[in-house]
């Protein structure tokens, strides 16, 4: 029993749009501290090297540039950052792509691990429900590495890695900033933000760092009355107690503490601890059906919310041996969900088309409403581990290196509810459950990693790397009906006694693990110091895992191999980076909902994807403009089949093509842009400034399948509109903004709640009045924003 969907399921200066190149996946960019904001200085394989010095493609944004984007969430990054994707279903659930790199993962609780590994700072934070959203403020950098980053990232960076880079505690001084900001959004409410930190210098080798923030974000999105009536009992529902206007509001707020410790001149401890709290009212999604009659509407008979609690404790501690540098960082995670979803779309069209409403009555053998909702609880804890030594950078030939360990937990609880059904079909230990899931999944990964560089002249590198993993997963407890009333049916059968709490028994109990290894291989040429090309093959990996489908055997890692050519120049006041690259996708993990709507995976199939990523920059007195751009070609290689290993042959009896070859990768466009001008001018005695910005992304498949993606529909190309205007002064600022000023409706996810061999049949029927929801960009935002440093 599953809510189906194309992607939703149950369950400080900066390079704008730059391609930073690096020589390893852990090139994370710094702001030297020049006169000239060009010059650069990233940290790559943890060393200080110039931005335009170094071959990978990275794209970073940094504290300054992130204020003057209007950057407040994860999504609002996205939109300068060229190769990235994202689908969002709403606060906390969204999911990132790298150059095209996705197949309609439908981030279910028992799937895949996500293609892109985040980290905040030194620590992996990636869940399976998708990145932490954490409020962006006083923020380093967010940096986007582009391509396989495996060989020092690990699992889950496949495709990508993003690091989000706090600034740390500063022995210089004692200082701070305080910020507010009022804005309003079109068809909607008013918001606002309330941020700050403060800095304490507590000795000439120890600092302190606070912050903290609270952001209201107006709703848009009104659930309007609506009723409908159940064909097999004719009871009638409406949802009059749900109808509100503007019902998707969210506040956030949370705090960052970091100390810093400089113990002598080469030994520093930086511990930290971070948490936020996350209330999202509604849902996030306008509808599609007859029961609407313009955008940004919904009808929602039950209720939509969610909670959701972080905390982060991380510990850095970094020092020399010799001549030798070594860091030693670990960290652990805890991350709880509450979640409220209404289901009553399933429950409609499943009574609708199968009569199901017949089966449910309450203790006295009355028929009793069909209406199903959903109350999630997730819980999360990831703990991890790394120690890793790197030679002195000026040596000829230089090494990093390093062992990797992390476990992660979730503890997965999700209660399908019809309220007032009788004792002996609703599960054994709930109140009204009609169904359950209640597991413990848990993803560990161990690892040895090392890269070595070479300088065979003064203008050739040869830099070689590899990873040495394993990893080892496991998901184990219940899923189902009430048992053992639905014992002989051998997808819910009960194996054994309860071994997750909470759970009637154990129906599922499987583990999977590998060992095996990846590379990466660089190749640099500097013509001069301002003109530099690279050439890299690379490998990227994604750990397997375990089907929740008993019958069903676990599915096996994936990978992808990138082969990348990319390039580094500087002309005076221009900079142009870019790279040209192929990736091949191997044994993909394709996820999507199979018999009884249970969410399956399997490795079928090959894709591969072309494409090529570039950044023009200028600057010159008061004037500033950035381009960047991507454009990726991907495809599948191979017909994809309704049954797996078939011998890829789709006429074979039983079997069906669900996508032929040549078939475009869902998510992604072919095309993604942006462009970023920014004129600075003397005003009244202060510093004024004018920033215009325009973003693109073309348009997208929703599945990979071509029946679905029928069904849902492409999602349509859009354009985005930013607007700014503001003086600064010695220790103030004040801005006026817009964003989606011509208030675009840019489809980012689209989905419905029932499978398509249900749903699909009644999409067409506007009778049954079929479902769809689709999740849009954020409407035209118009604020004031105001700061003061002291």
């Amino acid at each position: 029993m599953r809510k189906l969907s194309a992607v939703l399921t149950k369950g400080g200066a900066l390079l704008l749009g730059s391609t930073i190149l690096c020589t390893s996946g852990t090139a994370f960019a710094q702001q030297a501290n020049t006169d000239d904001d060009r010059d650069i200085v990233v940290t790559a394989s943890k060393r200080e090297e110039n931005l335009q010095d170094v071959p990978l493609a990275i794209t970073a944004i940094g504290t300054e540039r992130l204020s003057e984007l209007q950057v407040k969430e994860f999504q609002d990054v996205v939109k300068f950052l060229p190769s990235v994707t994202i689908q969002t279903l709403a606060p906390g659930f969204s999911q990132v792509y790298f150059r095209g790199v996705a197949s309609g993962e439908n981030a279910n609780h028992s799937t895949s691990l996500p293609t892109v590994g985040t980290y905040l700072d030194e620590m992996p934070i990636t869940t399976i429900q998708g990145a932490l959203d954490i409020h962006a403020y006083d923020l380093a950098r967010v940096e986007a590495l582009a391509g396989p980053q495996g060989t020092l990232y690990g699992a889950s960076s496949m495709a990508g890695t993003i690091k989000l880079v706090t600034n740390k505690p500063d022995t210089s001084g004692t200082y701070g900033s305080a910020g507010l900001e009022l804005n309003t959004v079109s068809s909607g409410g008013i918001g606002g933000v309330a941020e700050g930190f403060i800095n304490a210098a507590l000795s000439e080798r120890a600092a302190l760092r606070l912050v903290a923030w609270y952001r209201h974000d107006a709703g848009y999105i009104d659930n309007i009355a609506g009723s409908r009536t159940y064909p097999t009992s004719g009871i009638t529902q409406n949802n009059a107690p749900f109808v509100e206007k503007d019902y998707n509001d969210v506040d956030t707020y949370g705090a960052r503490l970091a100390l810093g410790i400089e113990l002598d001149d080469d030994w520093t401890i930086r511990p930290t601890l971070m948490g936020q709290i996350q209330k999202a009212n509604g849902s996030f999604a306008q509808e599609r059906s007859a029961a609407v009659s313009r955008s940004l509407q919904t009808v929602q008979y039950n209720p939509e919310r969610s909670d959701d609690k972080w905390i982060q404790a991380a510990l850095t501690i970094e020092g020399k041996i010799g001549n030798w540098d070594l860091t030693v960082t670990g960290g652990h995670l805890r991350r709880k969900t509450l979640t409220d979803s209404d289901y009553s779309d399933y429950a409609y069209f499943y009574d609708a088309i199968n009569g199901s409403g017949a089966y449910f009555y309450d203790n006295d053998g009355d028929l009793v409403s069909p209406n199903q909702y959903i109350q999630g609880i997730d819980r999360y804890k990831r703990s991890f581990g790394e120690i890793r030594v790197a030679s002195p950078a000026d040596a000829r030939i230089r090494f990093i290196g390093g062992l990797f360990w992390q476990r992660q937990s979730h503890n997965i609880e999700q209660h399908y509810i019809i309220d007032d059904i009788s004792d002996d079909i609703q599960v054994p230990g709930t109140d009204d459950n009609i169904w359950l899931t209640k597991q413990l999944r848990v993803d560990r990964d161990y690892a040895a990693f090392g890269e070595l560089s070479f300088d065979i002249t003064d203008k050739l590198t040869l830099t070689g790397g590899g990873r040495v993993y394993k990893f080892d997963n496991s998901l184990v407890g219940f899923f189902g009906y009430n048992n053992p009333g639905f014992s002989s049916n051998p997808v819910y059968a009960c194996q054994g006694p309860a071994v997750v709490a909470g759970s009637p028994c154990t129906n599922l109990d499987k583990r999977t693990k590998k060992t095996d290894f990846i590379h990466k291989l660089n190749l640099t040429y500097k013509f001069t110091d301002d003109v530099m090309v690279y050439a890299t093959w690379s490998r990227g990996f994604r750990p397997g895992g375990i089907n929740r489908r008993g019958s069903l055997p676990p599915y096996g890692s994936d990978r992808l191999d990138n082969y990348e050519a990319g390039w580094k120049t500087s002309f005076g006041d221009v900079r142009f980076n870019g790279a040209i690259y192929q990736e091949d996708w191997n044994n993909i993990q394709l996820s999507f909902l199979g018999a009884n709507g249970l969410s399956e995976v399997r490795n079928a199939g090959i894709a591969r994807i072309r494409g090529i990523e570039a950044d023009l920059n200028y600057r010159a007195g008061g004037l500033t403009l950035s381009f960047g751009g991507s454009y990726n070609d991907a495809t599948i290689r191979r017909d994809f089949c309704a049954i797996a290993n078939a011998a890829f042959d789709c006429t074979t009896p039983g079997n069906a093509e669900l996508a032929p070859s040549g078939s475009r990768l869902p998510v992604t466009a072919k095309f993604k842009g942006n462009a970023v001008a920014r004129y600075e001018f003397p005003l009244v005695g202060n510093d004024g400034h004018f920033q215009f910005a325009v973003n693109h992304i073309g348009k997208r498949r929703s599945d990979l399948r071509t029946f679905e993606n029928d069904i849902v529909g492409n999602y349509k190309a859009y354009t985005t509109v930013d607007l700014s205007f503001g003086i600064k002064g010695e220790d103030w600022n004040a801005e006026l903004f817009a964003t989606n000023l011509f208030n675009s409706r840019g489809v980012i996810n689209s989905a419905v709640q029932c499978g398509e061999t249900i749903c699909g049949d009644a999409f067409d029927d506007t009778a049954n009045g079929g479902v769809f929801y689709d999740n849009v960009i954020r409407p035209r935002l118009i604020g004031i924003k105001v700061s003061k440093d002291f």
